[in-house]
């Protein structure tokens, strides 16, 4: 509907002419008769507005219409008249930290509001501006107050427009507060989101600093015989502790090299302020990836999503190992009890406790064979129920990442990209052949590189075929590049040596970029000015994955199935570096 067949409905229901509106409004009959026609419409913020509202309300109350009152005229008008107040890029950065923070699910969205999901998720990404910011405030005000209404959603809101969330508790309260915060220029702050530490570490992390750290590379897995009972219970929180150490302990010195599975949501908070503890386990976890075993790790993610990624990020040195397999349980697992479960090749450990109780709880640590042989069938019914949180591509499995990228090519749907180099699929032979030589690149490795960029551009023109691509592409002064000089982005093929580009090369292939935009009609390029991140690439394949890429040692690759993380990078905001 357009604001003139808004004014006119309401002329018909007041059964009065222009004449009649003009002269209760004090607006003169021609502009009255420029709004009917469309040929005007005025603006939110003008005394022509207010004035013409207020012609109306005054009509209604001749009229005896009790309906139309000061605020219901306005609220139907907003958003079909113009808006000047609304700044569009704030609009933009406040809806993206709304989306990331209630984790907002687009295709919910794009159908109660009746838009396309391509609409919402380019005004998300900043590639369009609403035709109307009023109305689509008011949208996005509607489904969020109608389907985040919840005390813990009211909670999340309030912290983010900073009112008491008990001012939420009334919808039109919710509506207005909500609405103004959208809308306010004032309100945009940069709002470091969840995913974000997780994207930070694993960018600053350095498989070798982290070895040399804490001296992984001399670590020596003992062989000197342990005796443990053959089984042992635990009581409280101290001897819990125990249990997990000599459970690690036993594990590193069977002569088993079975995978070990591990699942618990036993709240690890109180072992955690032990001082030596979490120490002594990280100790005992690097002795066992040092041994080689594999592990299938079972996440507990039924918690809030902040603490979901922070226990992630603890994880992540592991994960860069490639020896971990993680998965989640679907459903919610919180009930009246808390488990742990952890089972390797000659040893288990069990537990259990009150939810709410954990010092009260019993920890078993058993190396009888009968019962251990009975856990690891537990351990495996219950792997068996688990989905996989992430998949973890490292260098030994590059045959299985390879197919797995050309089979997502046919694939249809849009991707969307945050690069911190550009994107070897618009890089010519030439230039390419060039920035290999003036890195001194032996003629096979170079015959390697070549095979590899060959197939990336295949696979990239099979998904131009049937999708869009976007690309946000690293846009550097002179300055930042020699302070931030780019490499090529080789981590596909596990090549961990940097080959830089020269300012020359950069500016050249920039150009590559522009020509390759020109003449695919399904391929977009983004400036991207600010960028936080300088040794991962993020590939979104909206509504199916996400992959974070590790260009520098290791290089590795995360792929990301889990709805509740994949909503959040596609809703993600980048956090802006302040040099």
């Amino acid at each position: 509907m357009e604001f003139k067949d808004k004014l006119i409905e309401y002329l018909e229901l007041l059964d009065c002419t222009a004449k009649d509106l003009s002269d209760t409004s004090g607006l003169s009959t021609a502009t009255i008769s420029r709004y009917k026609s469309g040929d005007r419409v005025p603006e939110s913020n003008s005394d022509n507005f207010t004035n013409l509202v207020k012609g109306i309300v005054e009509i209604s109350k001749i009229k005896d219409i009790k309906s139309l009152t000061i605020e219901s005229v306005t609220s139907e008008f907003l958003p079909l008249v113009k808006n000047t107040v609304i700044d569009t890029k704030n609009l933009q950065s406040n809806f993206n930290i709304l989306l990331n923070t209630l984790s907002v699910n687009i295709s919910e969205l794009s159908k109660f509001m009746n838009f396309d999901p391509s609409y919402i998720s380019r005004i998300k990404n900043g590639q369009r501006q609403p035709a109307n910011p009023q109305e689509f405030i008011n949208n996005v005000v509607g489904f969020i107050v109608r389907r985040y209404n919840s005390n813990s959603d009211k909670i999340q809101v309030s912290k983010l427009i900073n009112c008491d969330s008990s001012k939420l508790n009334n919808p039109n309260n919710y509506t207005l507060l909500l609405a103004k915060w959208l809308s306010d220029n004032d309100s945009v702050k940069v709002k470091k989101d969840d995913i974000s530490g997780f994207l930070e570490k694993i960018d600053e992390f350095n498989l070798d600093e982290y070895i040399r750290a804490i001296n992984f590379d001399k670590l020596k897995v003992p062989t000197v015989p342990f005796q443990l009972p053959t089984s042992k219970s635990y009581y409280g929180l101290k001897e819990m502790m125990e249990s997990e150490l000599e459970f690690l302990k036993a594990t590193v010195l069977s002569k088993s090299k079975e995978p070990v599975t591990m699942y618990s949501d036993m709240p690890m908070n109180e072992m955690a302020k032990d001082p030596e503890f979490p120490k002594k386990w990280m100790f005992g976890m690097a002795l066992m990836l040092k041994k080689g075993l594999h592990f299938n790790q079972i996440h507990n993610i039924d918690r809030s999503f902040e603490d979901m990624m922070l226990g992630l990020e603890s994880w992540i040195p592991m994960y860069m190992t490639g020896q971990i397999s993680s998965y989640y349980l679907k459903g919610q697992t919180e009930g009246a009890f808390s488990h742990l479960i952890k089972v390797s090749g000659t040893v288990a450990l069990v537990g259990e406790a009150i939810t709410g109780y954990h010092n009260k709880g019993k920890y078993y640590l058993t190396k009888n064979k009968n019962e251990v042989a009975h856990y690891k069938e537990y351990a495996k019914c219950l792997l068996s129920k688990a989905t996989p949180l992430m998949k973890v591509y490292s260098k030994y499995s590059h045959k299985e990442y390879e197919k797995f990228l050309y089979s997502d090519s046919k694939v249809k749907g849009n991707r969307y990209c945050i690069l911190s180099s550009l994107s070897l699929h618009t890089i010519s032979d030439k230039l390419l052949s060039s920035i290999l030589n003036n890195n001194n690149v032996d003629k096979e490795m170079q015959n390697k590189i070549m095979d590899y960029v060959s197939l990336q551009k295949e696979m990239i023109n099979a998904i131009l075929q049937h999708s869009c691509i976007t690309e946000e592409i690293p846009i550097l002064s002179k300055d930042e590049f020699e302070k931030f000089p780019i490499a090529l982005p080789l981590s596909g093929m596990f090549f961990e040596k940097d080959i830089y580009y020269t300012w020359e090369d950069y500016q050249e292939h920039l150009q590559l970029i522009k020509e390759f935009e020109k003449n695919n009609a399904n391929y977009r390029a983004i400036e991207n000015h600010k960028f936080p991140f300088r040794n991962i690439q993020i590939y979104i394949h909206q509504g199916k994955y996400v992959l974070v890429s590790k260009n520098k040692t290791p290089s590795i690759h995360f792929l990301i199935r889990h709805p509740k993380m994949r909503n959040s990078f596609e809703n993600m905001i980048i956090p802006i570096i302040e040099e």
